[in-house]
């Protein structure tokens, strides 16, 4: 399809810079499996779902990614320091990442960056794009534990270019539920939405919660820059199913219960790892990019933000719920206010009837 199909205009003021509070207050448009639209709250999701629904969430924890490097000004001969802005994206091995540099065009394969007395790393494999390969001088847990105590909260570049990180992210840019070893390097977003008194209401209504881990990258925030979405390559992300997950989930479906993915990560995860319509049990990298025309093996809903025009995710949306649905759907969604990207409202979508 052609990527222009994909297109909206959005203007800058629907765009959220902070998210509501309490997390649960943000609105939430309902788009039914007809594509009709309902408005709520995030508090009112329980209302909304039935008993035996399974809610499958992504516990993944957001690395503080984005990290302020100095290059020392006699690595190039001379002149002042250099001071260059890092993002974290994708993990190499355990003393190497590859990250998005601004300004890349002052640093040159083989020189040496520091981000505090304990951190520095070499510049290796640089690429065009602003993509910098660094090999740190430290490794493993040690390394991780150094990021996060050097960086702050990887924002999202449409949030990033209006204001800095602040100590209210470190906490805003976190699930209620993250858990494990930190390691995506931006939040899965349609989960930030959560309270302990949403999940309380939740369990009181008899919906079961489920839990995998996708570690999101940074190409989540990437442009589509060709004009046909054949072209496309799409990034790679790890994630994981447990064995009990997996048996729980495809004991739902053989019942006729609902799955509902809490994120785009979440249901990437899902239908990777789908063999005929169950889910698997799975440790793995996944590149799926989901389209219109595309099957979907496992989920019947999906909770998430409002996306970028022309991003694989808005494709994702309009795969699930129909791409004319979808366009009306965010149209609606601006003319009456609701707050878009990782900060903004949500939405609750069911497949579109064939």
């Amino acid at each position: 399809m052609r990527v222009s199909a994909f297109d909206f205009h959005l203007p800058e003021e629907s765009i959220a810079l902070r998210p509501a509070r309490p997390r649960d207050s943000a609105k939430l448009l309902q788009v039914s499996a007809q594509g009709k639209f309902t408005d709520h709250i995030v508090k009112d999701l329980p209302s909304l779902l039935r008993e035996g629904d399974v809610l499958v969430l992504n516990e993944t924890k957001v690395l503080r990614a984005a990290l302020t490097a100095t290059r020392s000004a006699r690595a190039h001969g001379g002149g002042g320091d250099v001071t260059v802005d890092v993002n974290l994206h994708t993990a190499v091995s355990d003393t190497e990442w590859r990250a998005f540099v601004r300004p890349a065009k002052r640093l040159r394969d083989g020189d040496e960056v520091h981000f505090s007395p304990q951190l520095s790393a070499t510049v290796f494999g640089k690429q065009e794009g602003g993509d910098v390969g660094l090999r740190f001088n430290l490794a493993g847990p040690a390394l991780s534990a150094a990021i996060e105590a050097t960086g702050q909260p990887p924002l999202p570049p449409y949030i990033a270019r209006k204001r800095a990180p602040d100590a209210k992210d470190v906490a805003d840019y976190q699930t209620v539920y993250a858990d494990g070893d930190a390691a995506s390097v931006a939040a899965p977003t349609a989960g930030l939405h959560f309270t302990p008194d949403v999940f309380a209401a939740l369990g009181a209504k008899g919906v079961q919660i489920e839990r995998l881990t996708l570690h999101v990258g940074a190409g989540t925030f990437l442009p589509v820059k060709s004009d046909d979405t054949k072209d496309h390559h799409m990034h790679s992300e790890w994630y994981q199913i447990s064995p009990e997950t997996a048996v729980r989930i495809n004991q739902a479906k053989s019942e006729g219960r609902r799955i509902i993915a809490v994120g785009t990560t979440a249901l990437r995860a899902l239908e990777s790892s789908a063999v005929a319509g169950q889910v698997k049990t799975l440790t793995d990298d996944t590149q799926i990019f989901i389209t219109p025309g595309s099957d979907f093996h496992i989920i019947d809903g999906l909770m998430t933000n409002f996306h970028l025009p022309k991003s694989t995710l808005f494709m994702l949306v309009s795969a699930l719920a129909g791409l004319e649905v979808m366009q009306a759907a965010y149209g609606y969604a601006i003319e009456n206010g609701y707050r878009f990207y990782s900060y903004g409202d949500s939405s609750l979508l069911w497949a579109a009837e064939n």
